[in-house]
């Protein structure tokens, strides 16, 4: 019985201590979480004063963050242009954009197969003059992948791409152009 009382008495001191150091852990946990959110104001006072926070806007302002990359003094015509290679008509939707470098851009390309067939196809693109391929930045584009059109299906395809600023200076004009052709083997047939 002495052994049993003895390690009773062993355990009780240890629980105490356990719930001594949980009590304290639970404190620091919820110190740590209220000054934590405490530092959400704080952060917020510190980047409005240092203007480091460009994206924060004042809620009750219509001040919209334009992005700086854009170079508003040049302004590039992009033409675009569609050359079909196989059964289906391809055209872009606007022949031609007005862009300054380093804006976003989306133009849109139509595709209709006229065929009651299925078929597999790729559109290549080029550009004119040749040197402004380097800077015609492509995000998007259905030129990407292979396009499969069912029988008969109209698709319309973006195609999201920006100029690069350090297109050089003396090119005023960027044709894209697009062939879409049948990519041989891949023909399926009309279920």
């Amino acid at each position: 019985m002495d052994k049993r009382t003895n390690g009773d008495s062993e355990v009780a001191p240890e629980k105490a201590l356990n719930k001594q150091m949980l009590g304290k852990l639970l404190v620091v946990a919820g110190l740590m979480f209220g000054f934590g959110f405490a530092l959400i104001p704080v952060y917020k006072k510190i980047c409005d004063i240092t203007g480091s926070n460009i994206l924060s806007v004042q809620e009750d302002s219509q001040q919209v963050v334009s992005n700086t990359q854009v170079d508003k003094t040049r302004t590039i015509t992009v033409e675009f242009d569609a050359n079909a290679q196989g059964p289906w008509r391809f055209r872009p939707t606007v022949n031609s954009l007005q862009v300054h470098p380093g804006e976003m851009t989306q133009v849109i390309y139509e595709v209709v197969n006229t065929q009651a067939r299925s078929i597999n196809a790729q559109a290549i693109p080029s550009y004119a003059p040749q040197q402004a391929q380097a800077y015609f930045k492509k995000v998007e584009c259905f030129c990407f992948q292979q396009q499969t059109l069912k029988p008969n299906e109209a698709k319309q395809m973006p195609v999201v791409f920006y100029i690069d600023p350090a297109l050089p200076k003396n090119v005023k004009t960027i044709t894209l152009s697009y062939t879409f052709f049948e990519v041989a083997g891949q023909l399926q047939k009309a279920i």
